[in-house]
């Protein structure tokens, strides 16, 4: 005995004006009876709190009040007989109720550390009393409407970087601070979700040979309790664009990928806000990283010089299609 969803795109992207549709497939070895099938579609913004520049008191709350985008519920089938075998129930649900305009404030799916948008569907079917209820739940992900997305090709923002040791704010070796380095190159700071980040970099100098470079995609996550915003960053994922001592004076080419549940336009709601960063990190030739291994490589140590960017991401219309 067994009940499952299965929607009808396999990608299980939707946007709120269009149709949520699929079909209910049941298998039973025997017929069955029951008081109703109903289909209920719900988003919501779940929020927690933890860690970050959370005080004793923001920690004790742990999970805040999560925000409702949602919730719409239809019924599929009146009480009636399911026969033995495969059954297959075909559904189609509005998900944007009607006569609201786009006002109505759809987040698109995001999975960060403390904040996640998510959209599910569940079926129940009603078997009365005396039997227990048959039920399955799917995720779907939900996208911006195509009205509201930027116009493509986005035009390209990009910053200029210097690291150096004058741009370092922590400690150093002694050795970078008395020799010295200059590492310069530009990167994106607004990019399309579907596009890779992108710029350049260049070793014009260094005192101590290099280990690595490693790009880091950070996400800031800031969320409203009480009268104070608590916010997090975290790091997404982390793409290294060179190995070992790099080449003076030779290009080196940035091309990061994102993560598609992982990132989401930039948003600046009331209750929260999800941000995204970029941090270039030079990780140098030491004994002393070899004590810290694990270490967390978004703390500075006297072996790392970083620089941090804020990126903009959003959706376009080539995005969509």
């Amino acid at each position: 005995m067994s009940i499952e969803l299965k929607l009808s795109r396999s990608n299980r992207i939707y946007r709120p004006s269009e149709p949520l549709e699929g079909k209910i497939i049941t298998k039973f070895p025997s017929s069955i009876y029951h008081q109703g099938i109903r289909l209920t579609a719900n988003g919501t913004v779940n929020m927690q709190v933890r860690g970050g520049t959370a005080g004793v008191i923001e920690s004790l709350y742990g999970a805040v009040k999560p925000v409702s985008i949602m919730n719409r519920s239809v019924e599929v089938r009146s009480s009636g007989k399911l026969g033995s075998g495969t059954n297959e129930i075909p559904f189609s649900m509005t998900l944007r109720q009607q006569g609201h305009d786009n006002s109505e404030p759809f987040y698109e799916t995001f999975h960060g550390a403390n904040i996640s948008i998510q959209y599910l569907i569940t079926v129940d079917i009603n078997r009365g009393y005396l039997h227990k209820s048959l039920s399955a739940t799917m995720e779907f992900i939900i996208e911006s409407e195509k009205g509201n997305l930027h116009k493509a090709p986005l035009s390209p923002e990009m910053v200029v970087f210097y690291i150096t040791q004058d741009t370092q704010k922590h400690p150093l070796l002694p050795e970078l601070r008395s020799g010295g380095f200059r590492i310069s190159g530009k990167i994106s700071t607004q990019c399309s979700l579907l596009d890779p980040i992108d710029g350049e970099l260049t070793v014009e100098a260094s005192a101590v040979p290099i280990r690595s470079i490693d790009i880091h995609l950070l996400r800031v996550e800031s969320v409203l309790v009480g009268e104070k915003i608590v916010n997090e960053t975290s790091i997404i994922q982390t793409t290294q664009i060179a190995d070992g001592d790099v080449c003076r004076n030779m290009t080196l080419p940035i091309y990061v990928v994102l993560p598609r549940l992982l990132t989401c336009p930039t948003v600046f709601a009331g209750p929260f806000s999800i941000e995204f960063q970029v941090s270039i990190v030079i990780n140098f030739r030491s004994d002393l990283s070899k004590l810290h291994p694990k270490s967390d490589p978004r703390t500075p140590r006297l072996w790392l010089a970083l620089e941090t960017v804020p990126l903009r991401l959003v959706r376009t219309k080539r995005d969509s299609l």
